[in-house]
């Protein structure tokens, strides 16, 4: 089985200080990407989080204070992995949810641009509970009939998580060998902002998907409260929710000019 792809695509997987998008850290990330003409590579870097990783954590993924001390910051890495994922599509196993937006969250925080407007993402994990509802370790063991042995490492997660994707498109007919057709199926529901504080309602505006005003129009609350915009950015909100509220704020503004 062979990808049908228009474009690069990079399937990525982070290790992480904890599960929080908007304070939490990267300690690895792995990427592997795939080609149109079938070709792959891949590369993995261990990443200083600049704060403690919590000995909870560390009890999952194995990786330690002392493992990363001495390995660059994601801001010295960052120039490297946005040139690696600059123009593909992205994919992962419960990417949309949690390794999509932190990543985001580190690229904004290091000064680099992150925009998903002309990508699109393919969340193998939903695939995969839409079809069977089963953890990673189960996914590559019903598809693959292999045995994850190093599981919560990122590079042999985001390998496993290639050969399940490849696994389900020979398993299920119905499923069609596009990007764009996964990336559809393998998203719960129109969010704006990955983080699900944005989403969109049945006519395609933006709501608020949380708090007193979850269900109402942005524009609507943006323009009836102009302080709770203001409240909005200093909150302990992710980087890129602030800046999805941000453009949709300047484009309301413009369209009354």
């Amino acid at each position: 089985m062979k990808l049908n792809l228009s474009r690069p695509i990079c399937f990525f997987d982070l290790e992480t200080t904890g599960t929080n998008v908007a304070t939490d850290r990267i300690v690895e990330m792995a990427i592997l990407k795939a080609y149109p003409n079938g070709n792959t590579e891949s590369k993995r870097w261990l990443i200083n989080p600049e704060m403690p990783i919590p000995p909870e954590v560390t009890a999952i993924h194995g990786i330690t204070d002392e493992q990363v001390a001495q390995e660059p910051t994601f801001k010295e890495r960052s120039r490297e992995i946005q040139q690696m994922i600059q123009g593909c599509d992205l994919a992962g196993f419960n990417s949309n949810r949690f390794d999509i937006p932190l990543l985001a969250e580190e690229l904004l925080r290091a000064g680099l641009d992150f925009d998903m407007k002309n990508t699109v993402a393919v969340d193998v994990q939903t695939i995969f509970h839409k079809k069977e509802k089963r953890t990673l370790e189960a996914a590559y063991q019903f598809y693959c009939d292999k045995t994850l042995t190093d599981a919560h490492s990122a590079e042999a997660d985001t390998q496993a998580t290639y050969e399940v994707l490849l696994a389900q498109l020979e398993r299920y007919p119905d499923l069609e060998n596009d990007v764009k057709s996964l990336a559809a199926f393998s998203t719960h529901s129109e969010f704006v902002d990955f983080a699900g504080f944005i989403r969109k309602d049945k006519s395609g505006d933006p709501v608020f998907g949380f708090g007193k005003h979850k269900g109402r129009k942005v524009t609507e609350v943006l323009e009836a409260e102009p302080g709770y915009f203001g409240w909005l950015l200093n909150a302990d909100f992710p980087r890129y929710t602030k800046k999805v509220l941000t453009q949709i704020r300047l484009a309301a503004m413009n369209t009354k000019l």
